[in-house]
C-alpha cells in the first residue's frame, strides 16, 4: 500500500509540474506509465486462447517462450503504451530475461525492435551476436547504435539484463553484476516519435534476425534504472521485475485437466523401471509411467500426477514383520534425496537402542542403530544436517534437555526453524510443567529457546497453517487429577504463539490435521476416560472437528468409537481420503483392531477395513516404486508390521 501510494503520489507530482510541449504551455504528463510495462503480457492473450507462433519450454527450472517468426501476433501497437504523447521516454531501461543455446558465428538476432509501419525503419532495438549486445536507435542524424563488447550469452543458460539509459550514458547489468558502462558522443534523443510504429518480439518484423532462443521476461521501465529493484537476488540469473503469469509457475494443477494454454516442452521419460528421481535441476520434466499408464510432472520433490489412471483401494494385505530392537512407541518414515527411504523406530531398551531401518528391494531391512534410553519419539526435518555425507549415518548433533517428552513437531514460519517439545511431565506426578518451542539460530548453528507454554501431561503438538495463519495445537493428556481437561489450540501472533481455542478431550494423545479440497479438519485421538474418582475408561470417541469460516472456530464434525487411541494417519489414494486410528487397550487386553475409514462425504468417515494389531502405538503411511504402504509400532513386543494397500 505504502508503495502504490507513493507511486501515485509520483504521478500527481508530476502531473502539478509545468512544461513545453510542442510550442504550446500546459500541464506536463509522461507519456507512459511509470510502472514496468510487461510486453510478454501484453503480446500473450486473455482467457484461454492460445497464441499462433508460441510455444512454452520448460528448461534448467524456468519457463520460457519460444517464438516462431515475426508473426503480427508477436506485436502490439506503440499506442498501447504511450499513452499521454507518442515521445519514447529520455531515461528508461529495459530487462530482459533469456536463454540462448547456440547462435552461427557473424550472425545476429533480434530480442525486441521498435519499426515504424510505414518505412518499416527501425526506431529503436535490442539485438546481440556471438560476443556482443547491440542497442540501436534512430537519432537526428540517422541510425545510431550502442555496443556492449565481451557478453557471453550464447552459453545455453538463463540470464537476466539490465540496460539502463540516461541520456548520453548507458550501463548493463548481467545477473546482478554490472559489467560495462558506456559514454555516447550522440545522446539518446530527447523526442524519439513512436507514432505510426509498432513494438516487435524476437524480430524486427522480418524471418532474418529471428529470436531462436527462450525469452522469460521483457520489460520496459521509464524514468529509472531498475537494476536496483531486482538486485540483490537469491537467483541472479532468473531476477524478476515483471514475468508474465503464465510463466511464473509450472502447470502442476491444470483445472480439470484442460490442455495447457500454450504448446508446452519439456523433457519426456518413459519407464518400464523404478520411478526416476525428482530434483529441483528436473523441475518440469515430464514422466510418463507405463505401467500405470500416467503422465506425470515433477515439481522439484515428487512427481505430480498430471493425467493417469484413477486407482482404488482394494484390499489390505499384511506385507513385512519386521523384528526391532525391543517395544516400539513412535515409528518415523521419511525420505532422503538420492540416498534412499528410511523408518526410525524409537526402543524401549536402551541397548542396542533404537533402530533406523532403509527400503531395499522393497523390505525395510536394519541399517544403523543409535543409543537411545526410553526412546518415545523421532523426528525427521532438515536445517543444517546432521547427516554425515561421508559415512552416510546420523550423527549427535545437540542435546536438548527435556522432562519425559512424548513427541517432537518441527515447522517454519516465515523462512525461519522451529522445534516443539511435548514435555510429558517431571518427576513422577508433576504433569503441569513447560513445554518449550525452539528456533533456529543460524549464527550459532543450533537451537535456542523461544517459547515456553504452559501444558499438562503433553503428549504430542501439531503445527499446520490455514491462509496466511499458523497454529500449534497441544494434546494435553493428565493434569494429575483428570483426563477430561482442555487441550489448546495456539495462533501465530507478534512473534509468539497466543491461545485461540480450547477444547474439551479425554486424556487426548494426538492431533492430526487434514484437509479435504476447502475443508480444514483437525482429529483428536482420545486415550482414556478418567476423574478424580471411578475407574479408568478406555472405549471412548475420539472426535474430528471442522474450521467453521463463519465464527473462525473449530466445530464437532463426527464422534468416532476408538479404544485408547494415540495416533490417527490420514492419507490420500487416488481420489480418495483415508483415515486410519491406532487402538491400543480396550481395558482387557492390547490386541485388537485397529481400523481404517474413508471419506464418504455427507456421511463423514466410515469404517471399511478392520486391521489386527497388538499394542497398536503409531500409524505411518509411505509410498515407494512398489506401491502404497502402511507400517504400525508395537509398544508391547518387539515387532512392527508393513501392510501393502492393494489397488485395482
Amino acid at each position: 500500500m505504502e508503495l502504490l501510494m507513493s507511486t501515485l503520489l509520483l504521478r500527481v507530482c508530476l502531473l502539478l509540474l509545468s512544461g513545453i510541449t510542442e510550442g504550446q504551455t500546459g500541464p506536463w504528463r509522461s507519456c507512459t506509465d511509470l510502472l514496468p510495462l510487461d510486453f510478454l503480457s501484453r503480446m500473450l492473450p486473455g482467457g484461454r486462447e492460445s497464441l499462433r507462433g508460441v510455444r512454452m519450454v520448460q528448461d534448467e527450472g524456468a519457463r520460457g517462450l519460444q517464438l516462431d517468426g515475426p508473426h503480427q501476433d508477436l506485436s502490439f501497437p506503440a499506442s498501447q503504451l504511450f499513452i499521454n504523447c507518442d515521445l519514447f521516454p529520455v531515461e528508461f531501461s529495459v530487462v530482459v530475461t533469456l536463454k540462448i543455446s547456440r547462435l552461427a558465428p557473424q550472425k545476429n538476432e533480434y530480442i525486441f525492435t521498435l519499426v515504424q509501419e510505414a518505412s518499416d525503419r527501425i526506431l529503436l532495438g535490442l539485438r546481440f551476436s556471438q560476443d556482443r549486445l547491440h542497442f540501436l536507435f534512430m537519432g537526428p542524424a540517422g541510425r545510431d547504435r550502442l555496443t556492449f563488447k565481451a557478453i557471453q550469452l550464447v552459453d545455453n543458460h538463463w540470464h537476466t539484463l539490465v540496460l539502463a539509459v540516461t541520456g548520453g550514458y548507458a550501463t548493463l547489468t548481467m545477473d546482478c553484476n554490472v559489467l560495462l558502462e558506456l559514454k555516447h558522443e550522440r545522446p539518446f534523443p530527447a523526442a524519439l516519435s513512436t507514432q505510426g510504429s509498432r513494438f516487435y518480439i524476437g524480430s524486427r518484423r522480418r524471418w532474418k534476425g529471428k529470436f531462436t532462443g527462450l525469452i522469460r521476461q521483457l520489460v520496459l521501465l521509464s524514468g529509472s534504472d531498475a537494476t536496483s529493484r531486482i538486485c540483490p537476488s537469491t537467483n541472479p540469473k532468473l531476477a524478476v521485475l515483471s514475468v508474465p503469469k503464465a510463466l511464473q509457475q509450472l502447470p502442476i494443477h491444470p483445472f480439470k485437466n484442460e490442455a495447457l494454454m500454450y504448446p508446452y516442452e519439456a523433457d519426456l521419460r518413459v519407464t518400464l523401471g523404478k520411478r526416476p528421481l525428482c530434483t529441483p535441476t528436473g523441475r518440469g520434466q515430464l514422466w510418463f509411467d507405463s505401467l500405470r499408464r500416467g503422465l506425470f510432472l515433477c515439481d522439484s520433490v515428487a512427481w505430480v500426477p498430471l493425467l493417469e489412471e484413477k486407482e482404488r483401494l482394494d484390499y489390505v494385505e499384511d506385507y513385512q514383520d519386521l523384528y526391532t530392537n525391543s517395544e516400539t512407541f513412535d515409528i518415523e518414515v521419511f525420505q532422503i534425496p538420492s540416498v534412499g527411504l528410511f523408518a526410525a523406530t524409537a526402543n524401549r531398551e536402551s541397548r542396542p537402542g533404537s533402530g533406523i531401518y532403509k527400503w531395499i528391494d522393497g523390505r525395510f531391512v536394519p541399517y544403523q542403530n543409535i543409543s537411545t534410553n526410553e526412546a518415545l519419539a523421532w523426528k525427521y526435518f532438515t536445517v543444517d544436517s546432521n547427516w554425515s555425507e561421508r559415512k552416510l549415518k546420523f550423527l549427535r548433533y545437540q542435546t536438548l534437555e527435556t522432562h519425559s517428552a512424548r513427541d517432537w513437531e518441527a515447522f517454519y514460519i516465515q523462512g525461519e526453524a522451529f522445534l516443539a517439545v511435548a514435555n510429558h511431565r517431571q518427576g513422577d506426578n508433576n504433569h503441569n510443567i513447560n513445554s518449550v518451542i525452539y528456533k533456529w539460530n543460524p549464527s550459532t548453528k543450533a537451537f535456542q529457546v523461544n517459547q515456553t507454554i504452559q501444558t499438562s501431561g503433553a503428549y504430542d503438538w501439531e503445527f499446520f497453517s490455514v491462509g496466511p495463519y499458523h497454529f500449534l495445537v497441544v494434546a494435553n493428556t493428565f493434569n494429575g487429577a483428570s483426563t477430561y481437561i482442555h487441550s489448546i489450540i495456539y495462533i501465530w501472533l507478534g512473534g509468539m504463539f497466543q491461545p485461540f481455542q480450547a477444547i474439551r478431550t479425554f486424556g487426548a494423545t494426538d492431533w492430526e490435521m487434514f484437509q479435504i479440497e476447502n475443508r480444514i479438519f483437525l482429529a483428536v485421538a482420545n486415550g482414556q476416560k478418567l476423574y478424580e474418582t471411578g475407574p479408568s475408561l478406555y472405549a471412548i470417541n475420539s472426535t474430528i472437528y471442522e474450521l467453521d469460516m463463519t465464527t473462525k472456530t473449530f466445530l464437532k464434525f463426527q464422534d468416532i468409537a476408538t479404544y485408547s487411541a494415540v495416533d490417527w494417519e490420514f492419507f490420500t489414494l487416488g481420489d480418495e481420503k483415508f483415515l486410519v486410528v491406532a487402538n491400543s487397550y480396550d481395558g482387557m487386553s492390547h490386541s485388537l483392531n485397529s481400523v481404517m475409514y474413508r471419506w464418504q462425504g455427507y456421511e463423514g468417515f466410515v469404517p471399511i477395513h478392520w486391521l489386527p494389531t497388538t499394542g497398536c502405538r503409531d500409524w505411518e503411511y509411505f509410498t515407494s516404486s512398489e506401491g502404497s504402504y502402511l507400517i504400525y509400532s508395537s509398544a508391547t513386543q518387539p515387532l512392527s508390521k508393513v501392510f501393502r494397500l492393494k489397488m485395482y
